[in-house]
């Protein structure tokens, strides 16, 4: 088979080192890619929203499968083109993936089907959430209602903050369109838990649990970013939460997009929060998490393309996912002042150490090649990976391997597992 991979992050590194396990795979391409995706597929300078050429260039290399990694193509309908031209495509079509690309939506379905959420109110008028939030119980939380890259989440602890937060969402648009509408929700106090499905319109199968850290400091402080490491499992996705879940949850909202005639083949990321009543849904994601993928996948058993291919084949059901029993965490490499303001074009060494010892992975997310020389290209850079028998080896062994990369400016967590390693 060839395949290609749309993206060129730290996510879609770790899709082209599993679909590079495949039997069944002799190329694979990406577009656009990145230095460390280079390693492993031909990469090709073609961005993820330029829809018509990547449907030419499937057409021209006669690719197989393409894997959709990103939210920005599946919200815009990527797959349905590509499936117009005639072409297999992992990834939902634009009327399942608003899942995703519309809190207000998938809020309204959850209430609608009775999936455990957060209490919650849509606006699309600042005057009228203004005048709502005087009412409310605070803290309580702002979200702009489309993409914002995982950035437009405001959690609110008086009226000033929320007043404040308004007119960043609604008034000042600093997510563009994304704040036409504006979710208000209850805020949840518990364990998050994030958990990766595959789904076939039918069918659900969830993949190992895994938790991320957004905030870019120590001790979840500083701004919200796209992910600064994540660890997988989580010891507190027990087996009981395990079956609530796979019963009013996942197979609940495959029913529930079904049933809407919006049926869901892809991923589903199903953001958890385990409260004292139970767990609820936070958020759904129709893609793999980015950094939840780097810990998951390496851990994966199964052929990734074969079970993709029953996604998209509707035979799901005939899977049986496996996963190691052991653990993996991932720490970012970032660039000091990311998520705001940083330098590009750092050289990066150490990476050659990576190929030396089994069980340690370095997922590059912004890289690109300077001549021979990669550099750095993203407020993310690399996201440093290490399995071990149990999260506080894998721990340990992530940090270690962090100190192998070198680039100025390196930035990173030092706490990432750290309350599950010292629990």
């Amino acid at each position: 088979m060839k395949v290609l991979i749309v993206g060129s992050g730290g996510r879609e590194h770790a899709i082209a080192y599993s679909v590079a396990k495949s039997d069944k795979v002799d190329k694979i391409y990406c577009a656009p890619g990145n230095a460390g995706i280079a390693e492993l597929a031909e990469c090709t300078p073609i961005g993820a929203m330029e829809f018509d050429k990547i449907v030419a260039f499937a057409k021209e290399k006669e690719i197989d499968l393409v894997i959709v990694g990103m939210d920005d193509p599946l919200v815009g309908g990527l797959v349905d083109e590509l499936e117009a031209a005639g072409i297999r495509a992992f990834g939902p079509r634009k009327n399942a993936a608003i899942l995703e690309g519309s809190k207000a939506f998938s809020k309204d379905l959850m209430k609608k089907y009775n999936i455990p959420t957060a209490g919650y109110e849509n606006f699309e008028d600042p005057d009228e959430a203004l005048a709502y939030l005087k009412t409310a119980k605070f803290p309580i939380v702002l979200k702009a209602d489309g993409l914002a890259l995982g950035k437009g989440v405001l959690i609110c602890g008086t009226y000033e903050e929320a007043e404040a937060g308004v007119k960043t969402i609604m008034v000042d648009k600093q997510f563009g369109t994304s704040g036409n509408t504006m979710v208000v929700e209850e805020f949840m106090t518990g364990r998050e838990v994030s958990v990766l499905s595959f789904v076939d319109g039918n069918t659900v199968k969830t993949m190992t649990s895994a938790q991320d850290h957004k905030r870019a400091g120590d001790g979840d402080t500083g701004l919200n970013t796209g992910g600064m490491g994540t660890f997988s499992p989580s010891p507190f996705y027990t087996k009981e939460v395990e079956e609530f879940c796979g019963k009013y949850i996942y197979q609940a909202t495959v029913d529930a997009m079904k049933a809407e005639g919006r049926p869901f083949k892809g991923i589903i990321f199903f953001g958890l929060m385990l409260t004292e009543e139970g767990p609820k849904v936070l958020e759904y994601n129709a893609r793999f998490g980015d950094p939840e993928a780097q810990v998951v996948l390496p851990r994966m058993k199964n052929d990734i393309v074969e079970v993709m291919e029953a996604c998209v084949d509707g035979t799901l059901d005939k899977i049986d996912l496996q996963f190691e029993d052991n653990a993996a965490v991932c720490v970012v490499l970032a660039s000091d002042g990311y998520p705001v303001k940083y330098d590009k074009g750092l050289p990066v060494t150490g990476l050659e150490e990576f190929r030396k010892h089994d069980g340690y992975y370095c997922f590059h997310a912004g890289t690109k090649f300077d001549g021979e020389q990669i550099v750095t290209n993203g407020g993310r850079v690399l996201g440093v990976t290490a399995k071990g028998r149990d999260l506080k080896e894998a721990r340990a062994n992530a940090y270690a391997a962090t100190e192998w990369v070198k680039f100025d400016n390196k930035y990173m967590r030092h706490d990432i597992g750290k309350a599950i390693d010292e629990a």
